[in-house]
């Protein structure tokens, strides 16, 4: 094993790279601008770019470089091919020959959620586990499955859309993804905010949430903690159709951890602990043991995430 490697988390926005040693140490981080002008076409040669210039820098030479790992916002296929990035502009792109001839260094790809659960195995919230569920709470639900310490990716890189499981066949409002009655119309932080202005406008009862103009799942989580009675029923109805749904999940998988991730995370024990409370009660009685833990590495997740799949 060389002594230095990259991870590489790509999103519509920003690029996150990390300089590692193989370790798992992180050397250095920094972001770059994703240019998705033209169907995306200068991103992989902006990060060629970017660790070719790192390299320089540090006067490290391409022969102490394990390889580069690199997450993208859309299915992957075990070839390195990606099957569609909407947010980044890419059909059809083949990113492990793509960016490995921009810069002669090995490449391992993988779903920027599915590297994030990576991340959490091997640095975070679940270090010292190898069976692995990750939830991410944030605008939408994402999630990524570890069994026996690898991905689990599926036939099309599909594997893990926790998201888009159905837990309400009596939805009439349909999800982003174009089905309806999905985890993440209920569970995301835009969910939840869904959830209450329904709720508010079939209640005449008295709740603190009606004193806010824009209604964000953090208002909802610190109002319920403050003993807002809407609030607390709202946040019991999350973690209940969250609990839940990973319940399921369970007798599929048997995670040792779920770890619990995204913005709508924050919210931090009251979160964990509903939706720990509704696994428990609908549990098989072999996976009611399962640890839950909140994600440790922020957005650098899937940094080490994509640097786990170079070491791997």
């Amino acid at each position: 094993m060389k002594k230095y490697g990259f991870g590489v988390d790509v999103g519509g926005t920003t690029v996150k790279i990390g300089f590692f040693e193989t370790d798992g140490k992180l050397l250095d981080k920094w972001e770059i601008k994703t240019n998705t002008q033209d169907n995306g076409k200068e991103i992989l040669p902006d990060i060629a770019q970017a660790i070719d210039n790192k390299l320089a820098q540090e006067s490290i030479s391409k022969s102490e470089v394990e390889g580069i790992g690199i997450g993208v916002p859309g299915p992957v296929r075990s070839d390195g091919v990606v099957n569609i990035c909407v947010n980044l502009g890419w059909g059809v792109v083949n990113v492990a020959e793509e960016l490995g001839k921009l810069t002669g260094l090995k490449v391992k790809v993988g779903n920027d959620a599915n590297v994030a659960a990576l991340g959490e195995m091997w640095q975070g919230g679940a270090k010292g586990s190898r069976d692995v569920i990750m939830v991410t709470l944030g605008t939408g639900v994402g999630g990524g499955i570890i069994v026996d310490g690898h991905i689990v990716a599926g036939y099309n890189g599909a594997g893990g859309e926790i998201g888009h499981i159905t837990v309400n066949n009596d939805e009439i409002e349909p999800c982003n993804c174009g089905q309806y009655g999905c985890l993440e119309q209920y569970t995301s932080a835009t969910g939840i905010v869904r959830m209450a202005k329904r709720k508010l406008a079939k209640t005449a009862e008295e709740t603190a949430l009606r004193k806010y103009d824009e209604l964000t799942a953090k208002d909802i989580f610190d109002e319920a903690k403050a003993g807002d009675q809407v609030a607390m029923v709202l946040v019991d109805e999350l973690g209940e159709i969250l609990g839940s749904a990973l319940s399921n999940m369970a007798c599929v998988v048997n995670p040792e951890v779920i770890v619990i991730g995204g913005g709508v995370s924050k919210a931090g024990q009251i979160l964990i602990d509903t939706i720990q409370k509704h696994y428990v009660e609908t549990s098989f009685h072999a996976c009611r043991d399962t640890r839950f833990e909140l994600a440790s590495l922020g957005n650098d997740a899937g940094m080490y995430g994509c640097m786990k799949l170079v070491v791997e």
